[in-house]
């Protein structure tokens, strides 16, 4: 499945918040040969557009250390490396806001009443709510 949804944003050009369903259908095709020169062909990807790890022919996938924006203080830096929602309409809003998987954050302010948080990001600082912060993965890199 996750192979199927690189295939589609890599080579068909699909959004990630389209993949899924196609993926859904595209992962009922049972050829090991099919699977292992798909693999080969995306360059073994490790995760798919969501994040989430691709194990390799024997099930290992490598694991990451990452942890949701709700559970940082502030201060904290880190590379956006997964969701925790894959929804079409979550993928869309962080498309609109462009925020991105690969994305660098820098945690600046957590709002005490609402659990809202300020992230720097290529676009600038943007207020998210504790809603988005509870679905965003990041994977800690030490302050340059």
């Amino acid at each position: 499945h996750r192979l199927w949804e690189v295939f589609l944003v890599d080579k068909l050009n699909f959004s990630w918040d389209e993949v899924h369903v196609v993926a859904e259908q595209l992962e009922h095709i049972k050829s090991d040969a099919l699977i292992d020169k798909l693999d080969a062909h995306l360059g073994y990807p490790k995760v798919d557009p969501h994040g989430d790890p691709i194990p390799n022919k024997d099930g290992v996938f490598t694991k990451s250390v990452k942890k949701l924006i709700s559970d940082l203080p502030v201060g904290s830096q880190g590379v956006c490396v997964g969701v925790n929602d894959s929804s079409a309409a979550f993928l869309k809003f962080l498309d609109k806001n462009k925020i991105a998987l690969g994305d660098t954050f820098k945690i600046l302010e957590i709002e005490e009443f609402d659990g809202s948080v300020t992230i720097s990001t290529r676009s600038g600082s943007i207020r998210i709510s504790k809603q988005i912060a509870t679905n965003l993965f990041l994977e800690i890199v030490d302050e340059e």
